[in-house]
């Protein structure tokens, strides 16, 4: 029960973090210089054409009863409709969204089984050849730009070794007969690896560079602890001691990295899908951006945003699962 009260709170409270959200993205969506309707229709408008489309989406009323317009809208899950693509918003999210997620999933998966044993493997041998090699291996990934990085992987491996696909992205479950090439689900998920390996690369790297340097912090730390040396003292194996006695420990400290870094994940899925022309969320907010689309720009952003803050509370809620000392309220 107490981790039911707790998990209603922190969704109770994420309710104003998504309206400053909301309010902060229509405020500065309006201040954007340019006319969406110009875009639409030429730099010179038919005025009643113009007129229609603005009466249409609401455009020609004041702000804030725009404002208030939507904001009732998006409480019953109406995030509008999109003026470049003439759809509704929540289509275009359901069309983009399980790519930006698949990419998101395969990144933090790479991040995570590269980070985790680096991390690990550094503090045992601190000061060796090994963690010199770890520890440079990570200063290199926080210090890249994540588009830059993803530029290197096609220059080497799509257009010298012309080994991996350097554009889109098929998706796993997508039909055999849709996939040119494909006449198996068998080759249809090879294919789908090798378009999502560079991209996962290119988005994950940053991610395993951060968590393999909290890993090793975290590791060093609990090492150093007086539970571990009395351990030592008694003749407990050195591999028993970190997988039974030090590792869970020094894992809160990274799972709040890997809950924070979904914010840089989420800002590189849009570098990496632009590098890599895959349609999922991040090209869309740009596209929406460049035509200053502002119904598509708020509920993209809407999207982001509520993603985060689901990270963050998954996040907080795995605490207990590692550290059963997390009571989250519940009485001893």
């Amino acid at each position: 029960m107490g981790m039911l009260r707790y998990t209603v709170r922190r969704l109770l409270q994420a309710i104003p973090v998504l309206l400053g959200i909301v309010t902060i993205t229509f405020l500065l969506t309006d201040a954007i210089p340019g006319d969406p309707v110009s875009i639409m229709l030429g730099p010179s408008p038919n005025a009643e054409q113009a007129a229609a489309i603005r009466a249409k989406y609401g455009l020609d009323r004041p702000l804030y009863v725009r404002y208030l317009n939507y904001i009732a809208d998006v409480v019953q899950g109406d995030l509008g409709h999109s003026l470049y693509y003439g759809v509704p918003v929540t289509q275009k999210i359901a069309e983009r969204m399980p790519v930006t997620l698949l990419l998101l999933v395969s990144s933090f998966t790479f991040a995570i089984l590269t980070a985790v044993p680096l991390g690990v493997i550094s503090a045992k041998r601190r000061n060796q050849p090994t963690d010199h090699v770890s520890r440079v291996v990570a200063l290199i990934g926080v210090s890249t730009p994540s588009f830059w990085i993803g530029l290197l992987l096609i220059i080497v491996f799509s257009f010298h070794l012309n080994l991996l696909p350097a554009t889109n992205l098929i998706m796993p479950w997508a039909d055999p007969v849709n996939v040119e090439g494909a006449g198996s689900r068998l080759d249809v998920l090879v294919m789908a690896g090798e378009h999502l390996l560079m991209p996962t690369i290119t988005l994950g790297t940053l991610q395993m560079a951060a968590i393999t340097r909290i890993e090793r912090s975290a590791m060093l730390e609990v090492l150093s602890e007086e539970y571990v040396k009395l351990a030592r003292a008694y003749g407990v194996p050195e591999g028993t001691i970190l997988r039974k006695h030090a590792f869970r420990n020094a894992q809160l400290p990274v799972i709040t990295v890997v809950g924070l870094q979904l914010t840089a994940a989420l800002g590189g899925a849009v570098l990496t899908e632009t590098v890599f022309s895959i349609n999922g969320m991040g090209r869309l907010i740009i596209t929406a951006i460049n035509n200053q689309d502002y119904e598509l720009v708020m509920g993209t952003t809407l999207f982001f945003g509520l993603t985060f803050v689901i990270g963050v509370i998954l996040t907080d809620l795995s605490y207990a699962y590692i550290d059963p000392r997390v009571t989250y309220g519940e009485r001893e």
